[in-house]
């Protein structure tokens, strides 16, 4: 049977000149037989990563490339796994004598070059030379000095996207500190379930941060979470007066010591979709390796190119995005409302794109739900704006539909590259993503990334192909989590990834790898509906409802029977529409054709929104325990709780 439509097909040029193709030829391969080179990345890790280390010009020492379990790490409270069985993955690391500093490699290039543009939502307003970022680095470097930062310590912020947040962390990373970055939108719970946990030496909070063209106070949510919290942390407030005295020293000189490799970097927390968030321990190296590889390999950043991201700071794309620094590229900075009200009170959906023009964006980086809103609306950016500089578009945080990857090459560009990413907060990188040497093929994520080894098991525990089943990670890879902060850490990690097949990485994603190893995810398993007995993923249902004018929004879950479960579908109609007896019937007959009769929901209501969390998530699982009248674990993780109200009273 033949695939689906493809899209994008590569230049002959892309297995000459791309960064991939060029790192293939130096380990004798060729990128145009990919499987090669992926297999070989795989069945000789030691040398793909080492290779990929100098071939990226990672600043710093290597030593040996891993050492393997049993492993004891020296993480404090967490420290070692005397109770816990090590296998061939689980305990694994990399670069054990490696050393070096993830601000050092982040800041590196030519001082004159662009690195930081920064916008909000007036545009773009801020322009930062490297030379000029290293300044305000070791500003606040000599800052977090004064407050008794080192090696070993988090910082923690409450800080909007902007230059401050960006710098700060920076700073962070250059001592050999942790960073723990939460967005200021987090209501006084949702961030004292974080920063509860990591205890911080320093908090650097944002005085208020702008969103609809209305200002937020941050500082008195900060002053309460330090009260509420087990913590001596020193609150320091970005632009007061303790501020001005001791972090913006311009005469300060950047001091950039190397550290070891697996030295806490990021931590970072889950979006809190099931309960508490998790708050997990990235290696400094580790994440710096990974992303060179997603940024340097498969999205082909070159030096020069700009990569933007509509993200919060507490995501894990934020970090992500600010790693192509490395890559001696530029990054948009992007604070407020990316599709900002207009005076009539509809969105004003070409900002994003007026700043991609503005800063000469490469790389744009969106998710399925702004793609929604865009499509929604009817605007083509490719007719209002000149994206003669954008190569590659990316997206993350869910599922694209295939309609989606339709609208974007007609109406966004046709000669680019779409590479729809997935992966998560755990790897704090990509398990499938894009590449410049392969076809873009509708609805697919285009190949298994480089230095993973990705199956699908069925029920069996067997890899399997052109069939649904659990996605697992069979090899360790340097971005593996250290630990997870907290009592039990370590043995909470473990139970997460490796408890239902033991030393394999269970990712917790219904997904399917095709003839073509491309991959197609149709969901978190933990959402994963079973009417009749049989899993589906709610991605499925979701792709054919994106195709539907009059959804705006919509949230599928399951609804326990004494015999069965039932399929629920809530849905946000757009203006004009009323969920009639006709449109449920129109619906549910589309899903029974495109999905599949297992699919049609049982119930259909209109709803006035759907919950999701602060990184833009649907929050399944928290409109499932409202309908079934039970407490919702992820309250404080939720943008907009008040709509559980709603589903509270669906069954009641």
């Amino acid at each position: 049977m033949p695939g689906p439509t493809t899209l994008w097909t590569p230049p002959a040029s892309a297995f000459t000149d791309s960064a991939m193709a060029r790192f293939a030829r130096e380990q004798g391969l060729d990128a145009r037989r990919y499987d090669e080179l992926h297999a070989w990345s795989i069945s000789e890790r030691d040398a793909f990563w080492s290779a990929l280390w100098d071939f990226t010009g990672v600043l710093g020492e290597q030593g040996d490339v891993v050492e393997q379990p049993p492993h004891h790490a020296d993480l404090g409270t967490t420290a070692g796994l005397p109770s816990l069985e090590h296998g061939h993955m689980f305990g694994t690391r990399y670069f054990p004598q490696g050393r070096l500093n993830v601000a050092e490699n982040l800041l590196r290039g030519d001082g004159g070059r662009l690195a930081v543009v920064a916008a909000d939502e007036s545009g773009v307003h801020t322009r930062l030379t490297l030379d000029e970022l290293r300044g305000r680095v070791a500003a606040v470097q000599a800052g977090l000095r004064r407050h008794g930062v080192t090696e070993g310590s988090v910082v923690a912020g409450i800080m909007p996207n902007d230059v401050d947040n960006l710098v700060t962390m920076l700073a962070t990373l250059s001592l050999g500190a942790a960073w723990a970055g939460c967005s200021p939108d987090f209501g006084v719970p949702g961030l004292q379930d974080r920063i509860g946990q990591v205890a911080p030496a320093v908090v650097v909070s944002a005085e208020s941060y702008v969103y609809n063209g209305k200002t937020f106070d941050v500082r008195a949510k900060a002053e309460q979470v330090l009260g509420q919290i087990d913590t001596t942390a020193d609150l320091v407030v970005t632009g007061s007066p303790e501020w001005q005295s001791d972090f913006a020293d311009t005469t300060a000189e950047l001091v950039l010591e190397r550290h070891p490799f697996n030295t806490p970097g990021l931590i970072m927390f889950t979006s809190g979709t099931t309960g508490l968030p998790k708050a997990i321990v990235h290696s400094a190296g580790g994440v710096l390796l990974q992303h060179l590889k997603e940024h340097v390999l498969h999205g082909d950043v070159r030096p020069g190119d700009v990569h933007s991201w509509f993200t919060s700071t507490g995501w894990m794309m934020y970090g992500w995005v600010v790693s192509a620094l490395a890559a001696e590229a530029a990054v948009v900075l992007i604070d407020g409302n990316p599709s900002p009200r207009r005076d009539d009170g509809n969105p004003d959906c070409g900002h994003l794109w007026r700043i991609a023009d503005d800063a000469g964006v490469t790389h744009f980086g969106t998710s399925p739900a702004y793609l929604s809103v865009l499509i929604n609306a009817g605007y083509h950016p490719g007719e209002h704006h000149d994206l003669r500089a954008l190569r590659f578009v990316l997206s993350a945080g869910a599922p694209v539909s295939p309609e989606q990857y339709d609208w974007l090459y007609a109406r966004v560009k046709e000669d680019m590259v779409f590479a729809s990413i997935s992966g998560g907060t755990e790897i704090h990188g990509c398990f499938q993503l894009g590449s410049p040497v392969h076809p873009v093929r509708r609805g697919e994520i285009t190949c298994v990334a480089l230095g993973h080894a990705m199956s699908v098991l069925d029920e069996r525990g067997a890899p399997v192909i052109g069939v649904k089943g659990e996605l697992a990670c069979t090899e360790p890879f340097p971005s593996m989590p250290l630990t997870f902060l907290g009592d039990g850490g370590t043995r909470r990690y473990h139970d997460a990834y490796f408890a239902e097949r033991p030393d394999i990485w269970t990712h917790g994603d219904l997904a399917e790898i095709t003839p073509r190893r491309s991959v197609i995810i149709y969901g978190r398993s933990d959402t994963t509906l079973k009417p009749q007995g049989v899993r589906i993923g709610t991605a499925e249902i979701y792709r054919v409802l994106d195709a539907r004018p009059e959804i705006a929004e919509s949230v599928v879950f399951g609804h326990a029977t004494p015999t069965d479960e039932e399929v629920v579908l809530c849905v946000v109609l757009t203006d004009g529409h009323d969920l009639s007896a006709e449109l449920i019937k129109s619906l549910r007959a589309d899903i029974r054709t495109q999905a599949s009769p297992r699919h049609v929901p049982a119930h259909v209501y209109a709803v006035p929104g759907v919950p999701v969390t602060h990184n833009g998530k649907k929050a399944e699982g928290a409109a499932k325990s409202a309908a079934a009248g039970q407490p919702v674990k992820n309250h404080a993780s939720l943008a907009n709780p008040e709509c559980l109200t709603a589903y509270a009273a669906l069954f009641s």
